[in-house]
């Protein structure tokens, strides 16, 4: 330490104590802002991935919710419609922020499910992600009625939860990010709560999963 920072006015000391306080937050800032940088998902990891496919998945059960809301009959189905279609999508917003504080793209070039242990064998021979409903499945669950609308519905969304529940296990077997982890877990949970009521629905209603 130079001599004149010793043997100046005593005002000089504090001051140099503080300049060097701010120097090592200074610092240490900027190399934690770096870590956090180099620790930032990127577009072909298995969070980015998981955050693009599972907001497309996401956003079919929504689809579905509010298509059976209005109609079923059992006030049971329509509060599950009702959480499921305000569940998720809050959870797409979640996902779609998450790719945007990692200045990522929402679409990406690679095939859906890559990001899976499995890859792309994930998808069904029509190219369709797990649990993911046909169109002619969407097209049946909007023409139905009555006890009919109840039981197609809760059968077009346990399985679709099933396959999330499978998706949110590949993620949650290769991924280290604790925010993501997470709320992949809190998803996880909040999936296996509403297949087990829909399981009981469809017994009340007299009907099986298939």
């Amino acid at each position: 330490m130079p001599a004149w920072l010793t043997s100046g006015p005593r005002w000089v000391r504090p001051l140099v104590g503080v300049l060097a306080a701010a120097l090592v937050f200074t610092v240490g800032y900027a190399t934690s802002s770096l870590v956090r940088q180099a620790s930032t998902p990127g577009t072909d990891s298995v969070e980015a991935g998981f955050a693009r496919d599972m907001s497309t998945h996401h956003a079919q059960a929504v689809e579905m919710a509010l298509i059976a809301y209005p109609k079923v009959t059992r006030t049971e189905v329509r509060t599950i419609a009702y959480d499921v279609a305000t569940s998720q999508e809050y959870q797409i917003g979640q996902m779609n922020t998450w790719l945007v504080d990692w200045h990522l793209s929402p679409n990406s070039g690679r095939p859906p499910m890559a990001w899976m242990p499995n890859g792309t064998k994930e998808l069904s021979p029509a190219g369709l992600m797990p649990g993911i409903a046909t169109n002619a499945q969407l097209d049946q669950l909007k023409s139905a009625t009555g006890k009919q609308a109840d039981i197609l519905f809760l059968q077009l969304m346990i399985r679709h939860h099933l396959g999330g529940i499978h998706m949110i296990d590949g993620l949650l077997a290769k991924s280290h990010d604790a925010q993501v982890r997470t709320a992949a877990e809190g998803m996880r949970a909040n999936q296996s709560s509403d297949v087990d009521a829909m399981q009981k629905l469809l017994s009340d209603l007299g009907a099986s999963v298939n």
